[in-house]
């Protein structure tokens, strides 16, 4: 069962927060950790409760038992909070929401028992494209990403699904720098840390063409990195065998990458 925690960001916003760990905490070690970010930017995933993400729920019991600590954060834009903290993110995605994964990160150093060169981040959707911006404009904070049908360009995003970017963004045409700096495909040439790319390729909601985009700028720029496409999956996977060979590549890149220690 996680742990439900508060910290304070830079601008004095008190930022809920979970942490998976073990039981007892050995005090003689420093632990790898993962941190997950939710999907949807409203969503609210940190109660006492099952969520929509009963899957990574299990997934994050699995990483705890592998000698991982797991860290999640309500951040700006998520709901149950009020409306400043909802409305904290507009016309800048990847702003203060990114900001509060951040200041998350110092008070995990502040535990004393979080190696903080081993910090890997992992989510879908949006929760995919917090952590594109996290490892292409904060490198020196995290080790490595595993990005699950990210949301690369909002300009696509708004192409169909104009209601929700026009929202937080208004349009391409009137708002073309906030589109610019809220989308990973700006800073996608800044990558210097292993990142692994997975996309259904018939995504109904955020299209295949976001990986595509993004693969093409990384190849172009020279970039190292892992993907793989699920060929008849959606947004939301239904096949058993998918989700399993997600979660398993995305446990086999942090164990490379994080390096957990043997108990």
């Amino acid at each position: 069962i996680p742990e439900i925690v508060h910290f304070n960001s830079q601008d004095a916003t008190t930022i809920p927060a979970a942490i998976y760990k073990p039981e007892a905490i050995d005090t003689t070690r420093r632990y790898p950790c993962v941190v997950f970010v939710h999907g949807a930017g409203y969503l609210q995933n940190i109660y006492r409760g099952w969520s929509y993400y009963y899957r990574e729920y299990m997934f994050h019991t699995y990483l705890v038992n592998k000698g991982y600590v797991v860290f999640e954060v309500d951040y700006r834009g998520s709901a149950g909070y009020g409306r400043k903290y909802r409305t904290d993110v507009f016309m800048h995605l990847g702003g203060l929401d990114l900001q509060d994964e951040l200041d998350g990160v110092e008070y995990l150093k502040r535990l004393g028992y979080i190696d903080s060169t081993r910090l890997g981040l992992y989510g879908g959707s949006y929760g995919g494209f917090l952590p594109l911006m996290g490892l292409f404009t904060s490198p020196e904070t995290y080790a490595c990403a595993a990005v699950l049908r990210a949301v690369t360009s909002w300009e696509n995003y708004y192409r169909h699904n104009p209601w929700y970017t026009g929202a937080r963004l208004g349009t391409p045409e009137e708002n073309p720098e906030a589109y610019r700096r809220s989308s990973p495909l700006t800073f996608a040439d800044s990558l210097t840390k292993p990142l692994l790319i997975l996309h259904g390729m018939v995504d109904d909601n955020v299209f295949f063409q976001d990986a595509v985009q993004l693969v093409e700028k990384l190849q172009k720029g020279g970039k190292r990195f892992e993907m793989m496409m699920y060929p008849s999956e959606a947004h939301a996977f239904t096949q058993p065998e998918s989700w399993y060979d997600e979660y398993r590549r995305i446990a086999e890149f942090f164990d490379r990458h994080l390096q957990p220690e043997q108990r």
